[in-house]
């Protein structure tokens, strides 16, 4: 799929905000952090397999919040208000009266002060590696605001230059477990983002965060979701906001990652659970009529989350013959990547058992 094209909204003050969207069936919009940046985004190794799940789905809108990526930078008024504020601007452009919101990192925070306040544009509200109390707030956790200190000061000295020690350190973070190429990305969509005065400001901003009491007022069906060994948002904080809005269902996904990697078994319980708490669009269960009982049998190890020699060793087949058989998979189902063929099966009802001769 080619990357979807930029438009451009004002928001309330006349910031312009960068939005875009892709894919077809009911609304989604996407809050990000401010790391952020629509275009390079799409062209990451590390981003491409949220996008194309979400995109495969749904109608999958995104922007960047103002002060980073394609949106208005140089702004008077860059404040965590304003980037609530900004939701109904890119709602209104996309001309969508009542969406889902996916709110990741800084983003979720957002989303749950956006769905307190205005809950009859909010269907259903997911919330991922987020939190409601920022780190100089989460005062039961002392070494949270001295971490926030030093991260500031790091940021100043450090921020977008391609050999600092502090980018890669900060890059690692999100996925420990990827590869050099997932920490090359992330070291340039940091460069792409913003700027160091302003990654400075927007994190300082971030810090302050506080969602407590309008989580407790969120009315919507939410899901809250967060890796266990999260080594940027605690467990504990995704845990707490969970309790702190009304019949929220929390899933705790076995990862290291703050940013889960689409290889990891624990990806088909994440896509899973979006599929299932998500509106759903029309069917597409009729594709699977056209594999094969062996090809059936391959699809359902991916749908676990299973790598080709994990499957080839389950069905006593060797991973060449495994990969001829995800070759045409992909061919039949209309995919390029296991990504799509992932959140493709669940719906149908792969990915529940487990995969056997």
């Amino acid at each position: 799929m080619n990357a979807p094209p930029i438009r451009f909204c004002k928001s309330f003050d006349g910031t312009r905000l960068a939005y875009c969207d892709a894919g077809e069936g009911p609304p989604v919009l996407l809050l990000p952090s401010w790391l952020s940046h629509l275009d390079y985004q799409w062209r990451s190794v590390a981003w491409r397999p949220w996008l194309e799940v979400l995109s495969d789905r749904y109608r999958l809108v995104r922007y960047d919040p103002r002060g980073c990526g394609l949106s208005d930078r140089d702004i008077g008024d860059l404040s965590f208000e304003s980037w609530v504020r900004d939701v109904d601007a890119v709602l209104d452009a996309a001309q969508l009266e009542k969406v889902s919101l996916i709110g990741i990192c800084q983003g979720g925070a957002v989303a749950t002060r956006f769905a307190a306040a205005r809950p009859e544009r909010v269907d259903s509200l997911v919330l991922y590696g987020t939190y409601a109390r920022g780190r100089n707030r989460r005062e039961d956790l002392p070494v949270e605001p001295e971490k926030a200190k030093v991260m500031l000061e790091m940021l100043e000295l450090g921020w977008a230059e391609e050999d600092s020690a502090f980018m890669r350190s900060f890059a690692t973070q999100f996925q420990p477990d990827g590869t050099i190429d997932h920490l090359k990305s992330w070291c340039e969509l940091q460069r792409q983002a913003t700027t160091a005065k302003n990654a400075v400001k927007l994190t300082r901003i971030m810090f302050d965060i506080d969602v407590l009491d309008a989580a407790k007022q969120i009315a919507s069906p939410t899901l809250v979701m967060h890796c266990t060994d999260d080594a940027v948002v605690p467990l504990d904080e995704g845990r707490l906001l969970a309790q702190s809005i009304p019949d929220a269902q929390f899933i705790a996904l076995e990862s290291r990652n703050h940013f889960m990697l689409a290889k990891e078994r624990a990806w088909a319980n994440l896509v899973d659970a979006l599929v299932t708490f998500l509106p759903a669009g029309d069917s597409s269960a009729n594709l699977f009529g056209g594999l094969s009982l062996r090809e059936r049998q391959v699809l359902q190890g991916i749908a676990e989350g299973l790598d080709n020699k994990e499957i080839g060793s389950a069905l006593d087949i060797s991973e060449k013959t495994v990969r001829n058989h995800v070759s045409r998979i992909f061919s039949k189902l209309g995919v390029s990547s296991r990504a799509k063929a992932i959140v493709r099966a669940i719906r149908a009802g792969f990915g529940m058992g487990e995969t056997r001769h």
